[in-house]
């Protein structure tokens, strides 16, 4: 492997994505959220639209590759995590940008407990209903974040206290290091 350019995380939502970063905040390598990208832009362009809505619209219009290439342009030079790949697509686009220096670290929780992690914390993309988190858990699937998560170098299971997640977390994160 050439020398490491980025760590991915990707998993579900409400799988513990934010919870990754808080955990390697320790480590010391920046980190650049892939929905803040998204939100970011869907700002920019002014819309009020649901951000899950906005994101399917602009991989529609512009490539199932988009939010991968608007995301490497807020990398710099150092080793970065970069979180929230939804798609194979993007993990294509990372590894065809920056090469052999990239691994994926898939989350991993099970349905019921993500449900009501997205339920309690109160984001403007929270399901109303169970009806809801599988449809958006079918959108996000139907882009390909099943294969990214299938095929991901590394993954950590986040089915146990929270300070257990963070250490299964940056024992995860040093081992891709290589540290």
């Amino acid at each position: 492997m050439g020398e490491l350019r980025a760590i991915i995380s990707a998993g579900m939502p409400g799988s513990g994505k934010e919870e990754f970063l808080i955990a390697t905040a320790s480590l010391g390598l920046p980190n650049v959220r892939m929905g803040d990208v998204v939100r970011d832009e869907k700002r920019h362009q002014g819309l009020s639209s649901p951000t899950g809505e906005f994101a399917h619209r602009e991989r529609e219009l512009h490539g199932d590759d988009i939010w991968a290439l608007r995301t490497i342009e807020r990398l710099d030079d150092h080793p970065t995590i970069i979180d929230g790949c939804r798609s194979h697509a993007e993990v294509e686009a990372f590894r065809r940008i920056l090469g052999e220096g990239l691994k994926v670290i898939a989350l991993h929780s099970d349905p019921e407990t993500r449900y009501l992690r997205l339920v309690t914390r109160g984001r403007d993309d929270a399901p109303s209903d169970h009806d809801d988190f599988h449809k958006r858990d079918e959108r996000e699937m139907s882009w390909g974040l099943a294969k990214v998560i299938a095929l991901a170098d590394k993954m950590v299971v986040n089915d146990t206290t929270l300070e257990e997640y963070h250490r299964r977390c940056v024992e995860t994160a040093r081992t891709v290091i290589g540290d």
